[in-house]
C-alpha cells in the first residue's frame, strides 16, 4: 500500500499519524473553514473564486493572516504535496485552515494553523448518467447571518442531512433556512429551471457562496438561458422543469427525484456541455 501524506502547518504527515491536540479551537469549536478544489488535467478549476473565498472567510473570522500565508504560498505548498503523492493530473484538493490551542476565552496564537490534503480522482468529468433523489432533510434549518455564506469547519447541519439522506435511500437532502425556503444541499448549491430560466437562492438565504454557482451567475453565457438569484420555495421545486446542483468536484449532478415528483433532464444536459467547455 502506497504512504499518502498531506501537510500541517509545512511539515508532512502520513494520513494515519496523530497531530492535534487536544486543546485545537478547530476541533473543539469547528473555529475555522475549509476550502475544496478540483485539479483537473493538471489545472486547477476556478482558481480565483476558491483563494477569494478562502481569505475573504479568514477575514471574517478575523484570523490574523501572515504576510507569507499568501496564495502562492498555498498553491506552492499544494504542488509539492501532489508531487509528494504521486498526482499530476487529477484530485481533490481540501485546504483547511483553524484556529490553534485555547478555549472560548483564550487563545494561544490568532494565525491560521491549515491542513492541507490532495486524493486522487479519476480523470474524466462526467454528468451523471442516473438522476439523483432527494427530499427535505427536516432537522435543521440554517441560518441566514454573515457566517452562513462560508465553508465552516462546523458543518454539523450538513453531516445530518447526509446522514438523513443515508438512511433514507436518498442521495442527498435539501437543507431548508430559518425561514422554511430552500437554502441549498448537504453538499452543494441548488439550482432550478423553469421556462428556459434557471435560478438558484441568493447569498441572503443562507446558501454557501459556491464558487461554480458563482461562475454560473458570472460567467454562464447561453441566448437561451438566463441565470438568476431567485428566492425559492419548496412549491417553486415542485413547479420547477429541472433541478440540478453544483460544486467544485463534480460541477453538475442534475436531479430526477426530488419528493415524489420525476424530473428530465433536456435542459441540464446542455447546461453541463456549456460548462465543462467553458470552466
Amino acid at each position: 500500500m502506497n504512504e499518502h501524506f498531506f501537510i500541517y502547518n509545512n511539515q508532512y504527515f502520513l494520513s494515519d499519524q496523530a497531530f492535534l491536540s487536544v486543546d485545537n479551537r478547530g476541533f473543539r469549536f469547528g473555529d475555522g473553514l475549509f476550502e475544496t478544489m478540483r485539479l483537473y488535467d493538471g489545472v486547477i478549476l476556478n482558481i480565483d473564486y476558491h483563494f477569494e473565498r478562502l481569505f475573504h472567510g479568514m477575514g471574517m473570522l478575523q484570523f490574523d493572516v501572515p504576510q507569507n500565508f499568501s496564495k502562492e504560498f498555498i498553491i506552492n505548498q499544494i504542488n509539492q504535496l501532489l508531487l509528494k503523492n504521486s498526482i499530476s493530473e487529477n484530485a481533490r484538493i481540501r485546504i483547511m485552515v483553524f484556529r490553534g490551542n485555547g478555549n472560548l476565552y483564550e487563545i494561544e496564537n490568532n494565525s491560521p494553523d491549515f491542513i492541507i490534503e490532495t486524493f486522487t480522482l479519476t480523470g474524466k468529468i462526467e454528468l451523471n448518467e442516473k438522476g439523483i433523489s432527494m427530499d427535505i432533510f427536516p432537522g435543521a434549518k440554517k441560518a441566514c447571518d454573515s457566517f452562513s455564506n462560508l465553508k465552516s469547519n462546523n458543518g454539523l447541519p450538513s453531516a445530518m442531512a447526509r446522514l438523513f439522506a443515508k438512511k433514507n435511500n436518498l442521495d442527498d437532502a435539501i437543507i431548508l433556512n430559518c425561514y422554511g425556503r430552500v437554502c441549498e444541499s448537504s453538499i452543494a448549491n441548488l439550482f432550478l429551471v423553469k421556462d428556459k430560466n434557471i435560478y438558484t437562492p441568493p447569498l441572503s438565504e443562507g446558501c454557501i457562496a459556491g464558487t461554480l454557482r458563482r461562475w454560473m451567475l458570472e460567467r454562464f453565457s447561453s441566448k437561451e438561458y438566463k441565470v438568476e438569484e431567485k428566492v425559492i420555495s419548496i412549491e417553486d421545486l415542485l413547479n420547477a422543469d429541472e433541478l440540478f446542483l453544483t460544486n467544485s468536484i463534480y460541477l453538475i449532478k442534475w436531479i430526477e427525484r426530488f419528493n415524489d415528483k420525476i424530473y428530465k433532464n433536456n435542459i441540464g444536459k446542455e447546461i453541463f456541455q456549456k460548462v465543462i467547455q467553458n470552466i
